[in-house]
């Protein structure tokens, strides 16, 4: 009898959103955290729409949002065959069967469809510059290729309706590369800085933007994680323990 991806040794059993979630993850390599449920947070979803999440790895985000947000169709795109049978064995075991659905393909090469309403991503984000970790799996989930980021933006811009959203999470620092992929095809753009605590630089922004809008950029008040005490603030707990929302999109 085959063993399953529970019981592998190099696999753990995580919970998340205070354990209304239980996911499946490598013990080594790219392991989700706040990201992900930050980036769930922000997407502007309603019951029956369908959405898209790139780069899903395990399907941390996508279901977080699908926990957030009842009766979505969710489509969990990863390019990595581990990580999607890691992510269809967490949808079942988290009763979204029927309504989360894992399909192994690289977002760059999607066909237009022009029928999402919302994609969310998380892609990859540290610069070549930086020091790249020595463990392969969490270099590939963190290390972003030349270009990949207007790759996975145009690809959005494929499938999304017009008006449709796409939100994104990435470093802070790095918020030119994103106003640039973002300047082909998508306006009414926002942006939330997020501060780990005070007194402390921004080290992610999250940002929404609508396909075909022509809206100015705007930027929200900051989410601050921690406080002075560095105890989570009760806006943070809200979304990071209860699955609240953060609302981000423009109207």
């Amino acid at each position: 009898m085959s063993e399953s991806p529970a019981q592998a040794p190099d696999i753990t059993d995580d919970a998340i959103l205070d354990g209304r979630l239980r996911l499946l993850q490598p013990r080594r390599g790219h392991r989700f955290g706040h990201d992900a449920v930050l980036l769930a947070a922000a997407v502007p979803a309603q019951p029956g729409e369908r959405i898209a999440e790139f780069g899903a790895g395990v399907g941390a985000a996508g279901l977080a949002l699908a926990s957030r947000v009842p009766d979505i169709d969710l489509i969990l795109y990863e390019i990595d065959p581990r990580l999607c049978a890691l992510a269809e064995e967490n949808v079942v075991r988290n009763n979204f069967a029927g309504r989360a659905h894992v399909t192994a393909q690289d977002v760059a090469s999607l066909s237009p469809t022009r029928d999402v309403n919302h994609v969310l991503m998380n892609p990859p984000f540290n610069s070549a510059r930086l020091q790249p970790s020595p463990d392969p799996d969490r270099r590939s989930a963190h290390q972003a290729n030349p270009g990949l980021l207007a790759e996975w933006t145009r690809a959005a811009r494929n499938v999304l309706r017009d008006g449709g959203t796409l939100t994104l999470i990435w470093r802070a620092e790095g918020l030119a590369e994103v106003t640039a992929a973002l300047s082909d095809g998508f306006g009414a753009i926002t942006l939330l800085p997020v501060y780990p605590a005070p007194r402390r630089l921004a080290n992610r922004v999250i940002v929404n933007a609508h396909k075909g809008a022509v809206s100015p950029l705007r930027i929200l008040p900051p989410l601050l994680l921690n406080g002075s005490d560095l105890r989570p603030t009760p806006e943070a707990e809200s979304i990071l323990r209860q699955g609240s929302a953060l609302i981000v999109a423009q109207a």
